[in-house]
């Protein structure tokens, strides 16, 4: 906690400082707002370490302690631009594709038995290996092949049926709802 006396030694400073910092915020951020935040956030860093900081070095340390902050600000800041007017967001035809391949991919998906889905989903999404996906679902490597194997083929017949004009097979959710009924 500061005494009195250095809270005026402070003060002072910041009175004396104050228009030289400014100068050199103005030059480093180019713009009078930035510059005074600048200048605000160093005096408010200066403050904390005021007692710590030697009177004759103090412009100095101010100085410097502005210019790492406008350095961490600009790292922080310089990938934004700022506008006029905020535009709208476009939706391109690839970000509409992508979602639209996502769908896609999930209703297929959901014509396989659970075991061959959660394979399939585990080994070409995860990109695990089978004996990951065997110790994780608590069964052989051979039966994680073959439910790789099977849910592929599934899914090729279910794409080459769609693509030939034939209606989508019954999916896996569709099948158990007919037989709890």
């Amino acid at each position: 906690m500061m005494g009195r006396d250095q809270r005026a030694d402070f003060e002072e400073f910041v009175e004396q400082a104050s228009p030289s910092l400014l100068r050199t915020a103005w030059l480093l951020t180019g713009q009078v707002d930035a510059s005074r935040e600048l200048v605000q956030a160093a005096l408010v860093k200066t403050y904390v370490v005021w007692p710590k900081v030697r009177r004759p070095e103090a412009l100095a340390y101010a100085r410097r302690i502005m210019v790492n902050h406008g350095t961490d600000t600009w790292r922080r800041t310089r990938r934004e631009a700022l506008v006029d007017e905020v535009p709208e967001p476009r939706v391109t035809d690839s970000g509409l594709k992508a979602v639209e391949d996502r769908h896609e991919v999930v209703r297929l998906l959901s014509m396989l038995p659970t075991q061959q889905r959660t394979v399939v989903v585990l080994r070409y999404y995860a990109d695990l290996p089978e004996s990951a996906v065997a110790d994780m679902l608590g069964i052989s490597t051979g039966a994680v092949k073959s439910a790789a194997s099977r849910g592929l083929a599934r899914l090729r017949s279910v794409v080459e049926a769609e693509t030939e004009g034939e209606p989508a097979a019954v999916t896996d959710l569709d099948d158990r709802r007919r037989r709890q009924a």
